[in-house]
């Protein structure tokens, strides 16, 4: 952006308002109190200027409201809303303080202690209102708004003039569609509405018709989603007369049906339907005196769609062409748009080249206008130049293009004179003019002249050359000018059906689902009418006539036909006026070709003609006055025609000389467009091609043999001198044989010369077969207009333009009769092309001749939905009994027992017919029973879990008792044994000590009593033995006896004393590790600690590496400001900044901001937080709130997600079924409420693990938008849906990068958790299969508008989808661990080398690695020298190469 820029935004936003605030019986005495304003000032500054002011009481509390008629509904503004921004919302007149039935305007209010409103006395506020309502009585004041109706089926009161009120009213408010049933009408407003924002494609989709405000985006999305559902062609027929909007209601139209396929990813063929309307729209559109961009062509754009609702390919079809335009133009009338465009946006480069002038010098451009008020040419160039890249043309042949239509221009430019009064012959009076346009058209200048100037005639035996008159050279010269660029046209059509046909449409047994939108020339009458708008009038006859027969006639018949009660309503029938234009033999136009192909006929002839044949007719006139002309009495009015130039106009063929001339063009693009079977033409380019290419390379190969010698040039000659032969050969085709002798030379030359295999990136896209010109010629051989005419046959005539035009007429009925039809009618607001003016006789008039009276009358008392018995019965079979029998009487019983209102249903013979309103309620009644059922479903389902766990635990709890139980008793057994035993052994002692004592005493006793002798006590046997032992310890050793010799200790340090037993030591201190450290360095020798050193450095980094690989962000384009997310887009329609109000260029690179459109650089100029992600209240809760609030710039992952993985990953990774089973309810509800409090001082040691995977799945569950959001739901359903695996990984993945940065960063953090599970599914008996069973439900939900019957059956492909992610991530992480497995082996056979080397090497020898590795980082000693873990990498490198 650039420095005047940022200035003019900062006065655009520094700028005053002046806001007048109503305080009413606040501040009495003062009717409005003027505050000046910014555009930037809220809501609460301006009420403190108030209070200010207005020396109001400041502890009373004050808000703003916003009402927009008085006494309406007010709209309290917050205190950070900005009023400024409110204003300039309203409409112009009422910020131009204009009388208008709406009263805008702001009012101070007085807000109670309990935040209702004080509306001070309400008496006084009501007799106001009684006193304004009396002044509107008596014309003081304006009408108060009426009531509208979006649907006129809904009119209380039904007829002309409350119709026209209805669409007035409307019309007032900006509210340009309004719906009569399932028909929509478009009022043409001559003005862009900010309606069509992407916002509003996502309100309208997969919406039923008429829940929300008439739209033309909710046609489009009940035809898209019931050709899915019913698997029918749907059509979409738009029609009104000239200057309606019928071909903007195209392009919104093809626009919402792009985006509803589309879905995030496109497959290119979006692209090039986006870009075909704006090239059609410049080379068949013109500005005419009722439109600014009159369509002057008719197109038929048939969408072709997969099952699955993705595009897959589809075909323009175009209706007679106004070639006259090109020649001639009536006043306040233009040339076709592309000539303007091309005039003032091509570069000077390109001006030399195609020597082009300004308009006011070209004489087809100078009749009367150039200009029209609002259009900026160059930019209007600039978007076809892209709309023609997207399509697919390389800027060569976009050159060629503007080439051919500057000749056509400077073709125009040619004017002659007669050489002499006498004689008729001519001469061109600028001869000047024609080396430009010989150039242009690569011609030769002498046959240029001789073609525009005399005529050859061939008779018998000889070949005349005759001059032409002045008037045959003129029309000669309009002829060639016409035919050029009708061709052209015809070509640029062909080329953009070839640009969108896809392989699998040329397959006949490939099923189609198509839409088809009709955007055909609207009704025209202008003061001379030639026979173009006779074409047209016609084409609108028969599109009416199939409006009567769909709306009117068949359904009539089918109410007959069932027996229903059915008061006919009658209808204008215009059969007559078809059949006096087209019926055989007798009709106008069979009429027209008889005379073209008489010499001698004249107008005059042909009204004589007219005249004969249907003189008495009420649908044609002749005017009294001997006027050339007739009067045709169609649907919409009388229309007259002039026959000046009808027989001309119907055959316009091409003098053969001129064919010729063109033909004989150096330029392939011009003989190309000119050939009448596009496959002959691509044969005879191809075979051109392989003959000069064979030329050219041999004349080649030829000059260089004698410079270079070599395999090289001798290999490449022998190649081409082998060609000739293998063209002789019958079998071989001329694309065989090009694509052999370029692919030979290609390859050769790779091989020998080294060609980089990125030329393929040179070939264009949608490259001409064979087969696809065969395909696209056989669908439009009932359009061969200018092919016909370019080439005359002698013997048989070639069919007229009117032929052909019914020809194309027929097969478009037949393909709508094929079709579901939904209609849209344009209705033309006013005459002068002025915004938002409504003019009541025009629209009137139009609704008359469309039959809009009636239309609302039939589908007001008739039925708009109707089923057979059997369809009724499958389609509401949910709420019919089981087993019903499809039939008259159940039907009615039914309808009975639901109260169903009988004057809006009626049950014939074999079909049900149900009035709009009451298929909403069987819909809703059908929503809610399958809602009921899917919940009962869920009820058993959770009932059954819970009793087969139950039924386990209970199993569990009696094993468990009865182990308990018998381990009880063994251990009673045991310990009465012990027991037992102890207390015999005990007793046994006593015994033993006892008796030895009493035997002590016995002897001590006898001892005594035997004599008087000192006698020494005896010693027990134990005491001896000890005297014994002590004697023999103490005793000297015997000299005779060897010492051994003593043990020599090492210099090894002894270990710690800890580590010097077998047993389980558990280290639990530094200390202890160090301790082990230092045993390990005892007990491994050097060159095991350098491998050990070398692995574990290693290891680390490659796992470094590895983590950071798969952990590493997918690309996004999502962005985040202050808490708005917004992403870039790129519009196909004029869209309006919601920021700065200003135009989006088509083409330019947008974003959407919070769902809002805006320019990309308004994105970073938002100061105000999102509301969503700074909301205080919700600071502190973790679950059940956005995942936007739980993150911020420093944190992409939530705390509570860490922590939670963190825990999981370090004490149960390994834990059986750890996401299978569930834990306590009463922990899971204790530790989510600790989590939501206090995150921080919850301890997780204290709860089972099953109990905390169980919190995290909740927490998952809680989110209100899942990780894999709601917008993405069916983005991610659509590339599921894809045939290839690879197709739908690339999907899957694209449809990921759509996703916000908190979205993803969370994601992806859950999705390497889900891969370190399954890889230890061994252990945890957790497969990538079961985690996507779990976790689907929790990251992938269906959003809560959807179906519920579909999203059951949407299941399967959720679950497949968060598989399909797991498994390519677990993919790449063992791809990862095998680079580490393959390091690790280079390791090893590197230090085997390493050692090697040492061991040659001479103790003390220089080292080969000495002065290369710096001594730092140690991780090992190698030959003397310190090297690091990469150094050491790079070593096994070399030299393992």
């Amino acid at each position: 952006m650039s420095v005047n820029d940022v200035g003019g935004r900062r006065r655009f936003e520094e700028s005053e308002y002046t806001l007048h605030i109503y305080p009413g019986s606040i501040a009495e005495g003062t009717i409005y109190c003027p505050i000046t304003a910014r555009k930037t000032s809220t809501a609460a500054e301006v009420i403190d200027s108030l209070i200010n002011k207005l020396q109001l009481e400041k502890t009373k509390c004050y808000v703003l409201a916003e009402v927009k008629e008085f006494g309406g509904e007010e709209w309290i503004l917050n205190p950070t809303d900005c009023p400024v921004q409110r204003m300039m919302l309203w409409p112009r007149m009422a910020l131009e303080n204009r009388i208008s039935g709406e009263d805008y305007r702001f009012l101070l209010r007085e807000k109670n202690l309990d935040g209702s409103i004080h509306y001070g006395s309400l008496q006084s506020w009501l007799r106001v209102t009684e006193e304004r309502r009396r002044m509107v009585e008596r014309g003081f004041l304006p009408q108060p708004q009426q009531k509208d109706y979006d649907d006129l089926c809904s009119l209380p009161d039904l007829n002309e003039k409350t119709l026209l009120e209805n669409l007035r009213n409307r019309f007032k408010q900006e509210k340009i569609y309004t719906y009569v049933g399932s028909i929509l009408i478009v009022i043409n407003p001559f003005k862009f509405l900010p309606i069509y924002n992407p916002k509003y494609v996502k309100m309208y989709d997969n919406h039923q018709l008429g829940k929300l405000e008439p739209h033309i985006y909710a046609v489009a999305d009940v035809a898209y989603h019931a050709m899915l559902q019913r698997k029918k062609n749907q059509c979409i027929v738009i029609s009104g007369e000239s200057g309606s909007g019928k071909t903007q209601s195209t392009n919104f139209l093809i626009h919402h049906l792009t985006a509803l396929s589309q879905k995030g990813f496109a497959s290119g063929v979006e692209q090039i339907i986006l870009g075909a309307g704006p090239v059609l729209e410049a080379f068949g559109n013109a500005k005419t005196a009722h439109n600014n961009n009159s369509s002057r062509f008719g197109k038929f754009i048939q969408v072709n769609y997969q099952e699955t609702g993705t595009v897959r390919g589809a075909y323009v079809e175009k209706y007679l062409l106004e070639k006259s335009r090109l020649v001639y133009q009536e006043h306040n009338e233009r040339n076709y748009h592309v000539f303007y465009y091309l005039l003032a946006g091509a570069s000077e480069e390109e001006r030399s080249a195609f020597h082009l002038k300004q308009p006011e010098e070209y004489h087809y451009l100078n009749q009367d206008c150039f200009s029209v008020e609002g259009e900026d040419l160059k930019h209007d160039f600039e978007r076809l130049q892209l709309a023609m890249e997207m399509v697919g043309f390389l800027p060569k042949t976009r050159r060629q293009i503007f080439s051919l239509l500057s000749a056509i221009l400077h073709l125009g430019n040619i004017r002659y004179k007669k050489k002499t009064y006498r004689d008729d012959s001519i001469d061109i009076c600028n001869p000047e003019i024609l080396p430009i346009v010989s150039d242009l058209l690569e011609v030769k200048e002498e046959m240029l002249f001789e073609a525009l100037v005399t005529r050859k005639t061939v008779t018998v035996g000889e070949k005349l050359i005759l001059p032409y008159k002045l008037a045959e050279a003129v029309t000669v010269r309009n002829s060639m000018a016409k035919s050029l660029y009708s061709a052209l046209f015809d070509w640029i059509v062909f080329r953009i059906n070839h640009a969108l046909l896809n392989s699998k449409d040329m397959e006949e047994s490939t099923k189609t689902l198509s839409i088809g939108v009709l955007d055909i020339f609207g009704f025209e009458d202008y003061e001379n009418n030639s026979f173009e708008q006779f074409c047209i009038n016609f084409a609108n006859e028969r599109l009416q006539h199939y409006f009567n027969q769909h709306i009117f006639k068949l359904e009539q018949e089918e109410y007959r036909a069932e027996g229903i009660s059915w008061h006919n309503i009658d209808y204008t029938d215009n059969s007559s006026c078809i059949n006096l234009i087209s019926k055989k033999p007798t009709g106008l136009l069979h009429l027209l070709d008889e005379e073209s192909n008489f010499p001698q006929a004249t107008n005059q002839t042909l009204l004589d003609k007219f005249k004969r044949q249907h003189e008495g007719n009420s649908y044609i006139e002749f005017p009294a006055v001997m006027e050339p002309a007739f009067i045709i009495r169609h649907y919409a009015g009388k229309v007259k025609y002039g026959v000046k130039d009808f027989r001309e106009k119907n055959t316009d063929h091409m003098r053969p000389d001129i064919v010729a001339l063109l033909r004989s063009s150096k330029n392939a693009f011009i003989c190309g467009m000119i050939g009448i079977d596009p496959v002959a033409v691509f044969r005879w380019a191809i075979l051109r091609a392989f003959f000069r290419a064979m030329v050219a390379l041999r004349e080649a190969g030829k000059r260089y043999v004698e410079k270079k010698t070599g395999t090289c040039v001798y290999g490449l000659i022998n190649l081409l001198h082998r060609l000739p032969y293998a063209c002789i050969h019958p079998k071989v085709s001329i694309t065989e044989l090009l694509v052999y002798l370029f692919l030979s030379c290609f390859f050769f030359l790779q091989n020998h010369m080294g060609i980089s295999k990125e030329m393929d990136s040179l070939f264009p896209q949608h490259m001409l077969d064979v087969k696809s010109l065969k395909h696209l010629t056989n669908l439009t051989l009932h359009d061969r207009i200018t092919k016909s005419l370019l080439h005359l046959h002698k013997k048989k005539k070639p069919p007229s333009i009117s032929a052909q035009f019914q020809a194309s007429l027929n097969k478009l009925m037949e393909t709508l009769g094929q079709a579901e039809p939904y209609f849209v009618k344009c209705i033309r607001s006013n005459a002068e092309k002025l915004p938002l003016r409504f003019n009541d006789s025009l629209v009137l008039r139009q609704l008359r001749y469309t039959g809009m009276l009636e239309t609302v009358r039939i589908r007001q008392s008739g039925y708009g939905c109707k089923y057979s018995f059997q369809d009724f019965v499958n389609h509401f079979h949910v709420l019919l009994p089981q087993g019903i029998n499809p039939s008259k009487h159940n039907i009615h019983d039914f309808f009975r027992k639901i109260k169903l209102d009988p004057d809006n249903y009626q049950v014939g013979r074999t079909m049900v017919f149900v009035k709009e309103r009451e298929r909403q309620l069987l819909q809703d009644l059908l929503h809610q029973e399958v809602l009921r059922r899917i919940m009962l479903l869920q009820r058993w389902f959770r009932s059954m879990l819970c009793r087969r766990q139950f039924l386990q635990m209970q199993f569990a709890a009696h094993v468990i008792q009865s182990c308990w139980r018998e381990h009880t008793k063994r251990r009673h057994d045991a310990a009465t044994s012990i027991q037992a035993a102890w207390r015999g052994h005990h007793a046994k002692q006593l015994y033993t000590a006892c008796r030895s004592k009493v035997v002590c005493l016995q002897a001590a006793c006898r001892g005594y009593l035997l004599g008087p002798h000192h006698l020494t006590p005896p010693r027990s046997p134990e005491l001896a033995g000890i005297y014994r032992r002590e004697f023999k310890e103490n005793k000297e050793p015997s000299p005779k006896v060897k010492r051994k010799r003593s043990v020599k200790i090492s210099n090894v340090a002894l270990e710690p004393v800890q580590w010097q037993n077998d047993s389980l030591q558990i280290i639990t201190s530094a200390s202890d590790l160090k301790s082990m450290d230092e045993f390990l360095l005892k007990k491994v020798t050097p060159s095991l600690m350098l491998q050990l050193n070398l692995h574990r450095e290693l290891k680390d980094t490659l796992s470094m590496h590895l983590l950071l690989i798969t952990t590493q962000p997918l690309s996004l384009q999502v962005e985040e400001h202050n808490g708005h997310i917004f992403k870039a887009t790129q519009y196909s329609i004029p869209t309006y900044c919601e920021y700065c109000s200003s135009l989006i260029w088509i083409m330019d690179r947008a974003s959407v901001l919070c769902k809002y459109a805006c320019h990309k650089k308004c994105c970073l100029k938002t100061t105000t937080k999102c509301s969503k992600k700074y909301d205080p209240e919700l600071s502190s809760r973790q679950f059940g709130v956005e995942l936007s609030r739980l993150t911020s710039e420093e944190r992409a992952v939530p705390v509570l997600v860490e922590k939670l993985i963190n825990y999981i990953e370090m004490h149960g990774l390994y834990t059986e079924g750890i996401y299978r089973k569930s834990g306590s309810t009463n922990k899971i509800k204790e530790l989510r409420q600790g989590l939501d409090t206090d995150i921080d001082n919850v301890n997780l040691d204290d709860y089972n693990i099953h109990v905390i995977a169980s919190v995290f799945k909740q927490w998952l569950r809680d989110l209100p938008n899942p990780l894999m959001t709601f917008e993405l739901y069916e983005e991610f359903l659509r590339a599921m849906g894809l045939q290839e695996r690879r197709e739908t990984v690339r999907g899957v993945y694209s449809v990921i990068d759509q996703l916000s940065r908190t979205h993803l960063s969370t994601l992806e953090r859950l999705i390497f958790h889900l891969v370190r599970i399954a890889l230890q599914e061994e252990t945890n008996r957790m497969s990538a299969n079961a985690l996507a069973i779990v976790f689907a439900p929790c990251i992938l939900r269906c959003p809560d508008t959807t179906d519920p019957l579909q999203s059951v059956q949407d299941i399967s492909k959720t679950t497949t989808c968060v598989e399909l992610i797991v498994i390519e991530q677990m993919n790449k992480y063992k791809a990862r661990l095998k680079d580490i497995n393959s390091l690790e082996f280079a390791e090893n056979k590197a230090k085997s080398r390493l050692s090697l080397i040492r061991r040659s090497m001479p103790h003390g020898g220089f080292s080969p690695l000495q002065g290369v590795i710096p001594k730092h980082k140690k991780v090992g000693m190698v030959c003397g020298n310190v090297v690091t873990p990469a150094q050491m990498l790079l070593i096994s490198v070399s030299i393992l190469i």
